[in-house]
């Protein structure tokens, strides 16, 4: 009985030294991982900030740059849902914001961006300042969004957008 106490006990010291050196290197990984993120993080962080003026300019040059140019990028907005940076040049870009509004000033706060490896995304919310070209008419509009980014070939490109207004306070509202 005494041996196998004794077995048990080397068993448990051996597999509890090689634990804690890989919960030390998880530690250290964790480490070197948050140090990685923080330039992933800024960087993110400038998309946004690109983001917000290829809205304020209708600038689909700038989008470009910030976009993954693919079929399989998506944006989910309140007045539709565009498939492929195609439709979201077209439909976002050029007829909503550049086709509708004469003036637009997107301004993300309160921003929150993850980074796991070569994916990343950030949320936050927004004010939206802008005059409808038609009637010079103002609107402001607020929000929150989400991104979703991707790491690609060395550079962060946006490969999903989903905003909505705020939440709602009414009861029966919002469902």
């Amino acid at each position: 009985m005494m041996v196998l106490l004794l077995i048990a006990l080397t068993s448990t010291i051996s597999h509890a030294a090689p634990a804690n050196k890989q919960a030390e290197a998880a530690k250290t990984e964790s480490s070197a991982h948050r140090r990685e993120n923080s330039a992933d993080v800024d960087a993110v962080g400038r998309i946004i900030a690109r983001y917000a003026k290829s809205i304020d300019a209708a600038d689909i040059t700038l989008a470009s740059q910030i976009w993954w140019d693919s079929p399989e990028v998506s944006f989910i907005h309140p007045l539709g849902h565009e498939h492929g940076f195609d439709q979201i040049k077209q439909n976002v870009y050029q007829r909503l914001m550049g086709q509708t509004f004469s003036e637009r000033k997107l301004t993300p706060r309160d921003i929150a961006i993850h980074v796991y490896g070569d994916a990343a995304w950030a949320e936050f919310y927004w004010d939206f300042n802008a005059k409808f070209r038609k009637d010079g008419q103002s609107i402001t509009t607020h929000g929150r969004e989400t991104q979703i980014y991707r790491k690609i070939k060395g550079s962060w490109r946006i490969i999903h957008v989903h905003y909505s207004g705020m939440p709602t306070t009414q009861p029966g509202q919002g469902f």
